[in-house]
């Protein structure tokens, strides 16, 4: 079987798992394990930390059996390599249109968040597995991009449920890891200083995850034979979503929400956003 579908699916499963840190529970989980804030809590940072990871990664695995199910399926049926590229090639201008919003469309997502009172209530393992299995399975919680329901489809689509259940991992475990990028915060001035250049990036990451699953098109439709239907496919999408944003102009930007870090170092979210991201740009 030809290797562009696993390929572009590890790639959007990269892509997915960076970009879902901005999302309100993953800027929670930058506020919340934190080395300060565990220390505060007579707990161990690196103890919680990997706690996390292993949750992540378990959730990640839970949603690699389930890539790894629909693959089988999708295995069984032994579909044609056009079919496996023309949805392929769908499913990653879908994507791209949900995160740029154009014409108002969005995937369907929800705004699920953890539940932080876990945090007063049980073990550092229990909230640290228990937070980082929700995280790592890419559903539970809030949606950021639609780069994670792309993964999830590019995984059926290999009909190889090995290679889906190792993407899940991946995508889990590289979710879990993002909680390390605290691990040199000492104090909540820090932390705040943290957020503030975290946040910053937030639009940057945004687009160039909207680029990978432009990209997705062209390198499928290139597999396909046909590098000019992806192209197209793009430069049609571009310029819908070059079209909307000349119309909202005025509109103050579309990033995810960044939690106010508080002296225990609980993150507080503000107000949900609506789905999607900003136009490349």
């Amino acid at each position: 079987m030809n290797l562009c579908v696993p390929l572009v699916c590890s790639v959007v499963a990269v892509a997915a798992a960076v970009r879902s840190t901005w999302s309100p529970c993953g800027l929670s989980m930058l506020s919340t394990i934190t080395p300060f804030s565990e220390r505060a809590k007579g707990h161990s940072y690196r103890a919680t930390s990997t706690w996390f990871v292993a949750g992540a990664t378990a959730g990640g695995a839970s949603l690699g059996l389930l890539m790894a199910v629909s693959a089988l399926v999708v295995g069984a049926f032994h579909p044609s390599e056009t079919v496996i590229g023309m949805v392929a090639l769908t499913a990653s201008v879908v994507a791209a249109v949900s995160d740029m919003g154009v014409g108002g469309f969005h995937l369907p997502f929800h705004r699920r968040q953890v539940n932080e009172r876990w945090l007063d209530q049980f073990r550092p393992s229990v909230y640290g597995l228990g937070f980082g299995w929700q995280i790592g399975t890419g559903l539970a919680t809030y949606i950021t991009t639609s780069a994670v329901y792309l993964m999830i489809v590019l995984g059926a689509l290999t009909g190889r449920p090995v290679v889906a259940l190792a993407v899940g991992v991946s995508f889990g475990l590289l979710r879990g890891t993002a909680v390390l990028l605290t691990r040199r915060v000492t104090d909540p001035t820090g932390l705040r200083d943290f957020h503030r250049r975290f946040f910053e990036a937030g639009p940057v990451v945004a687009r160039l995850v909207i680029g990978v699953e432009l990209g997705s098109a062209v390198l499928v439709g290139s597999w396909l034979g046909s590098p000019a239907a992806g192209a197209a496919a793009v430069a049609v999408v571009l310029a819908a979503a070059l079209t909307r944003r000349a119309r909202s102009s005025g509109r103050a930007p579309d990033v995810s929400v960044c939690p106010v870090p508080t002296a225990g170092g609980h993150g507080r979210d503000t107000p949900a956003p609506a789905h999607g991201s900003q136009v490349p740009g």
